[in-house]
C-alpha cells in the first residue's frame, strides 16, 4: 500500500461512526463551546497518533501493538495486548454494524428485526474484500474514504447557507463542565490509530509512508469533525435531533428536505463499511500473528507475513464476530455494555503501547516525548474507565493462564527429555529441548 491507501485506512478507522451521532450529542451538552472540545481532542490526539505512527514505521509487523509490547515488555504483556485487541476491541465490530443498520432503519423506517438483517449484510462486504488481500481491500478502502470525504464536504456545502451566527450566543450555556463532557465524547471519535499498525508490514516504505499517511488522516479527520460540529451548532443551535439519536439526519434534512434521508443513508453505509473494512483486516492480521507466536492455535499463523492473506484467521474473526452478534441479539441489541468493553479494552491496549514506546525510543527523542505525553493522557483515561476495566482484567487473567499452561508444558517436555540418554538429545521443539533423531521403532541409522 502507498500513501493514498494508507491514508484511507487511517481516515476510515478514526473518522468512523462518530460522525453519525457525536456532533449532535456534543452540541446538546456543551452548546457552541463544543467547538472547543473538538479542537482540544484533536490536539490531544496528535501525540497518540504520532507515537503509533513512529512505532509502526520502526517495527512493521502484523502483531501491531502486541509486537511493540513484546519487544519492550516481554511475551506475557504482549499476549495481554494481543488478546485485548483481538477479543476485547473485536466486540466493537458487530456494534458498528448494528449502529449503522439502526441508522438506516430509523432513516427509512422498518421493523426491529430489519436491524439484524441489515447488520449481517453490512458485515459481509468487508470480509469478502479482505479475503482477496490487502491490494483489493486497500483499493476498496480508498474508494469508500473518497466517498465519505465527498459526502462530508457535500453536507457542509449544503448546510452552509443556513448558518446563523446568532446561535453562538450563549457560547457556554452549560459552563466548562459541559465542555469537559463533550471532550469525553470526542475521545471515542479520535480513537483508532492503533488499528492500522497491524497492517504496517503491508505498506510500501513504512518509515516514509506511515508518518505521512498519519499526518494526512489527522488533518482530514480533524477538519471533518470541526466542520460538522460548526454546522450542527449554527444550523441546529444545539437542539436535540428530533428527540432521537439522529443529529446528522436532522442537520441534512433541515437544509435538503426529504432528499436528506438518501444522503444520510449513503453516509451511514459508507462509514460503516469503511470502519469494518479497516478493522476486519487488522483483526485478521493480528490473529495470524498470535498464531505465529504461539498465543493462539498455530493453524491461524498462515498469512502473517507481509503481503500475505490471513484467510484462516479471517474465518476465525468471522466466527467470533458471529458469536458477539448473537449475544448482542440475545440482549435485545443493547449496545451500551459492548461499547464499554470495546473502549476499555482499547484504552488498555493504548496504555501498554505507550509504555512500550517510552521503553523503545531513545530518551528525550521526539518519539520518546510523544510516547510520554500519550502515556500520561492514557493513564487519565484508565482512571476514567474505573470499573469498566473488569472485562480487560478478565482477559488479562486468561492471558496469564495461557502463559502458565505453556510454561508447564515446556517444563514437562524438558523433564521428559532429561530422562533420555545423552546421545538421543538435541534439536528443538518450539523452543524446548527434544529428542531429535530418536526413532521409536526400528534400528537407529549410523
Amino acid at each position: 500500500m502507498g500513501v493514498l491507501q494508507g491514508s484511507a485506512l487511517y481516515i476510515s478507522a478514526v473518522l468512523g461512526t462518530g460522525i453519525l451521532v457525536l456532533p449532535g450529542l456534543a452540541a446538546e451538552v456543551a452548546g457552541p463551546a463544543s467547538l472547543l472540545a473538538v479542537a482540544a481532542v484533536l490536539v490531544l490526539s496528535v501525540p497518540l497518533a504520532g507515537t503509533f505512527a513512529a512505532l509502526a514505521a520502526r517495527f512493521p509487523d502484523a502483531g501491531g501493538v502486541a509486537t511493540f509490547v513484546r519487544i519492550a515488555l516481554g511475551r506475557t504483556a504482549a499476549r495481554m495486548a494481543g488478546y485485548w485487541f483481538f477479543f476485547g476491541v473485536g466486540v466493537g465490530a458487530p456494534v458498528v454494524a448494528v449502529l449503522g443498520a439502526s441508522y438506516l432503519v430509523a432513516t427509512f423506517g422498518g421493523p426491529r428485526w430489519a436491524v439484524v438483517v441489515l447488520a449481517v449484510l453490512l458485515l459481509v462486504p468487508p470480509f469478502l474484500s479482505n479475503a482477496f488481500g490487502v491490494r483489493v481491500s486497500g483499493r476498496v478502502q480508498l474508494s469508500l474514504t473518497v466517498a465519505l470525504v465527498a459526502t462530508v464536504i457535500g453536507v457542509v456545502a449544503l448546510c452552509a447557507p443556513a448558518m446563523d451566527p446568532a446561535r453562538f450566543v450563549p457560547f457556554l450555556p452549560h459552563g466548562w463542565a459541559g465542555v469537559a463532557t463533550a471532550v469525553s465524547l470526542f475521545v471515542w471519535a479520535f480513537s483508532g490509530w492503533e488499528a492500522v499498525t497491524h497492517l504496517a508490514a503491508d505498506f510500501r516504505a513504512p518509515r516514509r509512508t506511515i508518518p505521512l499517511a498519519t499526518g494526512i488522516a489527522v488533518a482530514v479527520v480533524g477538519s471533518s469533525y470541526f466542520a460538522l460540529q460548526l454546522m450542527t451548532v449554527t444550523v441546529l443551535g444545539g437542539k436535540e435531533a428530533d428527540g432521537d439519536a439522529l443529529p446528522l439526519l436532522a442537520l441534512v434534512t433541515s437544509a435538503a428536505g426529504g432528499a436528506g434521508r438518501a444522503v444520510v443513508a449513503t453516509i451511514a453505509a459508507v462509514v460503516v463499511l469503511g470502519v469494518l473494512n479497516a478493522y476486519v483486516g487488522a483483526f485478521a492480521k493480528l490473529g495470524a500473528s498470535l498464531g505465529r507466536d504461539g498465543d493462539l492455535p498455530r493453524w491461524l499463523a498462515a498469512g502473517s507475513g507481509p503481503g500475505q492473506v490471513p484467510r484462516r484467521s479471517l474465518v476465525a474473526v468471522a466466527a467470533l464476530t458471529g458469536v458477539y452478534l448473537s449475544v448482542l441479539m440475545l440482549t435485545g441489541l443493547d449496545l451500551f455494555p459492548f461499547i464499554l468493553i470495546h473502549t476499555s479494552s482499547m484504552v488498555s491496549v493504548y496504555a501498554l503501547g505507550m509504555l512500550a514506546a517510552v521503553r523503545l525510543f531513545d530518551r528525550f527523542s521526539l518519539g520518546w516525548w510523544l510516547g510520554l505525553v500519550s502515556l500520561v493522557l492514557t493513564a487519565g483515561l484508565l482512571l476514567l474507565a474505573g470499573t469498566q476495566l473488569l472485562v480487560p482484567g478478565c482477559i488479562a487473567v486468561g492471558a496469564l493462564l495461557v502463559g502458565a499452561s505453556k510454561n508447564l508444558r515446556g517444563l514437562r517436555m524438558r523433564q521428559w527429555a532429561s530422562r533420555l540418554p545423552n546421545r538421543f538429545r538435541g534439536g528443538s521443539i518450539r523452543g524446548v529441548t527434544s529428542p531429535v533423531g530418536w526413532r521409536p521403532r526400528g534400528r537407529r541409522r549410523r
